[in-house]
This record gives C-alpha cells, sequence and structure tokens, in this order.
C-alpha cells in the first residue's frame, strides 16, 4: 500500500496536487418578460450529466439576470438513484452551505459559489441539485433548453428521496456551473462555446445526447463544459423586431460569444481548452428574428472569431475553430445565396487562415456527398439546420481527442 505523505507517497514519488475543474456547466440568460415563471416555498429539482469525478464538488449559482436580491433556504446536493427520475441515493445526500451558512441571498447581477462539499463525485454521473427558494421568487435567471426533465416539488423537499412533483421543467434554474476536486494528472477543462447545435437542440430529452456529452465519454479524465445556447450569435444580443414572435422566446438566446466570453469560458475552473462552433445565428437571425439592420458580413463574423482567438491566447488557452454545418432547404429560413456564400468565406478562413490552434472541420462531417450545402439525411433532425441524435455522435467523433493530452 502507498501512503500519501503531505503530497508525497511513501516511496518518494510525488503524487499530483489536488485541482479544482469544472465538470458540468450551462449558459444562464434572462427570461422573456411573458415567460418569467413564478415559485414560492417550493423546491427546483434538477439533474445534471457531469464530465470529469472528483472527491469534492462546488456549485456556482446564479441571480446574474435578476434585478432584486435571490434568497435561497437551502441548497443539498446528491448522486441520482438510478437513470431516471430525480430520486436521489441518500447515502449520497449532502447539504452544500455558502460561508458555512446554509441559507444564503445572493445579490442581484451576481453569481454565488459554494464551500466546497464532500461528496466523491465518479466521471458521467447523474449529479442531482435541490434549491429550496420560500419567498416569492420570479424566476429570471435561467438556461432555456436543458434537454433534461427537472421538477418542481412544494415546500423544502430539498432531503426527500423522492418528491411529489408539481410541475416538470425542461430548464435549468439559478445554476450555471459544477466544479470538482480532483487529484487526476494533468486535469483540465474544455469549454464547448456555441449556439443551440451545441446546446443539444433536437436532441432526446434526458438522453444526454448534446455533442459535448458524447464528447466527455470519450475523455474521462478531461471536464468537457456545454457553453452553447439557444439562437446565440458572435455579434449581437437578441433583438427580436417588435410584435415578432421572437419577443416570447429570444432573450433565452443569451448575450453575444464576445459578451459572454470571460464569464462563460476565462471563469471556468481549470479551462485549457476552447471548441469553438459559432456563425451560423449572425447569418440566419437578421431577417427573421432579428432586424435587417444587424446583417452581418463574412468579414465581420470572421473578425469576431479573431477577437476570441485573441482573448483565449491572452489567457493562455488553446482554442479550435469549428466550420460551420451546412443549412439549404432549412425550415427557419435562414438560407440564401448571400448567406452560403458568407458560410463558404468563413469556412475558408478557418480552415485555411492557421488562426486557430487547430481546425474541427464539422462542415466536412456532416455534409451531405450528394449536396455538399445540405446536411446528411442520416444526420439532420428534419428542419435541415439541427443533426439529430446520430449527427451529435458525428460531431463528438470529428474532435480528436488527442487534442486535450
Amino acid at each position: 500500500m502507498t501512503l500519501l505523505l503531505g503530497g508525497w507517497t511513501a516511496t518518494g514519488t510525488a503524487s499530483p496536487r489536488p485541482a479544482w475543474v469544472g465538470t458540468w456547466a450551462s449558459v444562464p440568460t434572462a427570461t422573456p418578460v411573458s415567460g418569467t415563471a413564478e415559485l414560492r416555498d417550493e423546491t427546483v429539482r434538477q439533474v445534471l450529466r457531469t464530465s470529469i469525478g472528483g472527491d469534492q464538488l462546488r456549485l456556482r449559482l446564479t441571480n446574474e439576470f435578476g434585478d432584486v436580491a435571490l434568497r435561497v433556504g437551502e441548497v443539498r446536493v446528491a448522486l441520482r438513484a438510478g437513470t431516471k427520475g430525480t430520486d436521489i441515493d441518500p447515502a449520497t445526500d449532502r447539504a452544500v452551505t455558502f460561508g458555512g451558512q446554509r441559507s444564503v441571498t445572493i445579490p442581484a447581477g451576481s453569481p454565488l459559489l459554494s464551500d466546497p462539499v464532500e461528496l466523491r463525485l465518479p466521471a458521467a454521473a447523474d449529479l442531482v441539485v435541490s434549491i429550496y427558494l420560500p419567498d416569492t421568487t420570479p424566476v429570471t435567471t435561467v438556461h432555456g433548453f436543458a434537454y433534461q426533465e427537472n421538477v418542481i416539488a412544494a415546500g423544502n423537499a430539498t432531503d426527500d428521496r423522492s418528491v411529489t412533483v408539481a410541475e416538470t421543467i425542461t430548464q435549468w434554474y439559478f445554476l450555471s456551473g459544477v466544479s470538482v476536486r480532483t487529484r487526476q494528472p494533468h486535469a483540465k477543462a474544455v469549454v464547448a462555446l456555441g449556439d443551440s447545435i451545441t446546446n443539444g437542440f433536437e436532441t432526446a430529452v434526458g438522453a444526454n445526447h448534446r455533442y459535448p456529452d458524447l464528447l466527455a465519454e470519450r475523455l474521462r479524465h478531461t471536464g468537457v463544459l456545454n457553453l452553447g445556447v439557444a439562437g446565440n450569435r458572435l455579434l449581437h444580443d437578441p433583438n427580436p423586431p417588435a410584435g415578432h414572435p421572437a419577443e416570447a422566446y429570444a432573450a433565452y438566446f443569451g448575450q453575444s460569444a464576445l459578451r459572454r466570453f470571460d464569464r462563460d469560458v476565462l471563469a471556468q475552473p481549470g479551462v485549457e481548452h476552447v471548441i469553438v462552433l459559432l456563425g451560423v445565428n449572425d447569418l440566419g437571425h437578421p431577417g427573421t428574428s432579428a432586424p435587417l439592420s444587424e446583417v452581418v458580413t463574412a468579414e465581420e463574423i470572421i473578425g469576431a472569431h479573431r477577437q476570441l482567438i485573441t482573448r483565449a491566447h491572452e489567457a493562455g488557452l488553446r482554442i479550435h475553430g469549428g466550420t460551420i454545418l451546412p443549412f439549404k432547404g432549412d425550415t427557419l429560413g435562414f438560407h440564401s445565396p448571400e448567406n452560403e456564400a458568407k458560410r463558404q468565406a468563413v469556412n475558408e478562413w478557418i480552415r485555411t487562415s492557421g488562426e486557430y490552434d487547430t481546425v474541427i472541420d464539422f462542415d466536412a462531417a456532416l455534409r451531405d456527398p450528394a449536396d455538399p450545402l445540405r446536411l446528411r439525411p442520416e444526420y439532420d433532425s428534419g428542419d435541415h439546420l439541427h443533426p439529430n441524435d446520430a449527427g451529435m455522435a458525428a460531431l463528438a467523433a470529428a474532435v480528436p481527442a488527442r487534442l486535450f493530452r
């Protein structure tokens, strides 16, 4: 048996120092006025598929889009019992504290990190986070498209093995990150920065078939963090025209990638790599869910990518550029000869400029050989823009694991 003595083994070999690494993350956004839920004396219980494991964890709660302070009555974490539903394994149930307190108030516009929680978290685990909100609480900070069924229960049910479900939701409320303490050598995190394709749009709910989840299955000693958000653009925040149906949902698109980069990438514990898959909404939203005044050129999209590269390199990160997928015939009205020409110009720059540390050719992996401007039929969710579950597997397979060794 090898004994650990102050960071050294009894044989004199140095053991890896513990490090904090992100294991799960989501993009917090505002909520549209018409879609702002309200909780009162209720518990929201949420299921998260983690990536890298560790012997302690900490949560990042968020009130970043709230305009008043958020009072949290209690938070508990546990491993899920089984593979479905939100029941917890009572042997793993732990209270979460914040500065030693179980109840905490999060200032308006702020995140809040928890104290470390002693819980051995395996890789690729289902972690259940239960948050009790005692007051009347507008749900102003969410991730709108979780592709996971979470539940709301009456009262403080944070430590109940099973809860009586009052409502089922497919969003994440007031929660944006989980990190773990690990002693794995060279442990690191990879951020997948993207839009609805990275977020997992059109994948099966509860299946964890988003491409970052599938990539994490190949990288068990690496945190893989999904910082994709549906509708996201590089250059513009949501801006639906007055009277447009998008007013009911555009807030969920999140702040522009240029605006959220520091929070969603640079602030992630242990991050060393970024995969970027962005640009299709910059092409497609103007004239559909955004005003025509926000039409952008290929050069402007390339300039935004250059900014991401510069900011990543300034922070010592490696950044990998993903080519924009084809979307001819899409049902959202994105495709046009002009937008196709811009997509081709941006992809050519990503492939040939040498400015990204590595190119990940998602376009080549998913385009139809018979019509390269379209998705392959077996990878098409049906809207000719978003990959289905098989397409997500193809995206994950297109990312070389050697990049992160």
